[in-house]
């Protein structure tokens, strides 16, 4: 059997707002080879973000790789580094207190691709002077800068709700 390949992932969420406008970016790099993503979604949090960043960068792989992601999100990473997700998943997606795990779409998602491949999640420092860390930065909040030019109605649309179920 071919040995995997061995692929880093650089990841990062941003939330203008939390919940709010968010994006996630993410850097694919398979020997000198790098690839970048981002997108952005209208009601999310930050959480769903990083999470997310992560899920699609996998999603791209086209084979079953040796992945190494580096995420400054503790809320990933210490999902899988100390073992909760597993946890969640043997007891029904719930946490020991018995309450249900936020996110569970994304976490189930993203439990399935780490199936798939051999993944191991490092934490690195936010916004410190790791350089691919910053440009995933970069990426997700480019992502929601991107987002806010091209659908001007719908943040118009969606603060117009906020006012009125203030009132």
């Amino acid at each position: 059997m071919a040995e995997k390949k061995k692929v880093t992932l650089y990841t990062d969420g941003a939330c203008s707002g939390n919940p709010g406008l968010g994006g996630y970016g993410g850097i694919l790099i398979y020997g000198a080879v790098e690839r970048e993503y981002s997108g952005a979604e209208l009601q999310t949090t930050n959480n769903r973000m990083e999470v997310t960043a992560v899920i699609e960068g996998l999603k791209r792989l086209k084979y079953p790789c040796k992945v190494e992601v580096y995420s400054d999100s503790a809320y990933t990473v210490n999902a899988y580094t100390n073992g909760w997700i597993y946890g969640w998943k043997r007891n029904g997606w719930k946490k020991a207190d018995g309450k249900p795990v936020l996110n569970v779409d994304l976490w189930e998602e993203l439990y399935r691709l780490t199936q798939e491949h051999e993944v191991t999640f490092i934490k690195v420092a936010g916004h410190a002077d790791n350089e691919l860390n910053n440009r995933c930065d970069k990426l997700a909040t480019g992502a929601i800068a991107e987002y806010r030019k091209q659908h001007p109605e719908e943040l118009l649309a969606l603060e117009e709700l906020k006012e009125e179920t203030q009132e």
